[in-house]
């Protein structure tokens, strides 16, 4: 299983956001800078994300966007929910199951089982558990951008 760029993308942001302080605003180009991610795909992420109630989003000239919640109250398995399209491990998991052998094969119930245990595992951490190298991450950012500043 391979979580899609939108997904990923989406968890970026939010780590780049866990590490600004609560009012600071961030903009669609400096994350894509930091990222070296289109910014038309971003704007689409971060209109997601803030539809989603994860960011708030604030128009105009001198706005951007910020977590909207506690890093501590997000969760990562129930973001990966609503980010990822399709769990349809093989064919058989879709309505439109083609397969000979789905009424003898046990491979979906296997399959089924190692999905549960995925989210079962994610559904354990939130953005702060992954966002705990604070100093490292800011450092690291700051070393990919110039619009980025250090505390």
């Amino acid at each position: 299983m391979r979580l899609t760029n939108y997904s990923d993308y989406s968890l970026r942001v939010l780590i780049y956001l866990a590490t600004k302080s609560d009012d600071k605003l961030v903009n669609i180009k400096e994350v894509a800078e930091v990222y070296n991610i289109s910014k038309n795909h971003l704007m689409k992420i971060v209109y997601n994300l803030g539809k989603l109630g994860y960011i708030e989003t604030i128009r105009g000239r001198s706005g951007g966007f910020r977590l909207a919640k506690a890093p501590s109250e997000i969760n990562i398995g129930e973001l990966i929910r609503k980010t990822e399209e399709d769990f349809h491990l093989v064919e058989c998991f879709e309505h439109k199951d083609l397969c000979v052998i789905t009424p003898v094969c046990s491979l979906k119930h296997l399959l089924n089982s190692a999905l549960e245990q995925f989210f079962k595992i994610l559904d354990q951490y939130t953005l702060e558990d992954v966002t705990t190298n604070q100093v490292m991450l800011k450092e690291y950012f700051a070393s990919k951008s110039d619009n980025v500043q250090l505390p």
